[in-house]
């Protein structure tokens, strides 16, 4: 694994370099705009992954009371439960682990990008808007608010009315957490990650607008 991560970083690295050779020949060399270009380039690549995973975060939100009418009849059976259980998820051509299947091809990409950046070997000027060095972190602390702002966002729109009660501490601890080490991060990671956050909101939002289909029926 730490063979095929370093390999990924590598190829990270040299797509940095040519978005930022890409915005040289456009007259404006500049490394900030080449993180956001990799990273808009890279959530376009993973879109299709991004589809798969929210259609199955809606599919299991759609069955969620049926299955809690299951949990509530069958608590002391869990051999009947299971049973219906998957009778549920056959009838509706669900698969309760498809929700994980694109987060785990996505993971060595995101971890790969992640040490990338983070290491990425810099060379002539690194100023971007009020930055003026990405090696370093934000010295006006903009980069970390937005990111755990953004991080907020979009862990709320990705929590369910059902699961609001569980999810509560998450949604605030993750925030948080993402404050507290993009603090210390160069700010050239943190773009990275603030950029990734908002356009996954955006996809997000265009996803969950459009209907799902469970079993030949369209469901909000």
């Amino acid at each position: 694994m730490s063979a095929l991560l370093d390999y990924l970083s590598l190829v990270m690295q040299n797509f940095l370099t040519f978005f930022y050779h890409l915005t040289e020949s456009m007259g404006y060399a500049n490394y900030g705009l080449a993180i956001i270009l990799l990273t808009i380039v890279i959530k376009l690549l993973m879109y299709p992954l991004t589809v798969s995973q929210i259609n199955s975060m809606k599919q299991m939100s759609f069955i969620q009371p049926k299955l809690k009418e299951l949990q509530d009849k069958y608590k002391g059976n869990p051999k009947k439960l299971n049973e219906e259980m998957a009778a549920l998820y056959k009838s509706h051509n669900i698969n309760p682990l498809s929700g994980c299947l694109p987060l785990i091809v996505q993971m060595p990409f995101l971890i790969a990008i992640f040490y990338a950046i983070r290491a990425y070997p810099y060379e002539g000027a690194q100023n971007f808007l009020w930055l003026t060095s990405l090696k370093d972190p934000d010295p006006l602390f903009i980069l970390p608010v937005v990111s755990a702002a953004a991080t907020y966002l979009q862990t709320r729109m990705s929590t369910t009315p059902q699961q609001m009660e569980q999810q509560k501490m998450m949604m605030i601890f993750m925030p948080l957490f993402i404050l507290w080490i993009s603090y210390k991060f160069p700010a050239g990671l943190v773009l990275y990650w603030a950029v990734s956050t908002i356009v996954q909101i955006i996809q997000q939002y265009y996803v969950y607008k459009k209907p799902l289909q469970i079993q030949g029926e369209a469901k909000e």
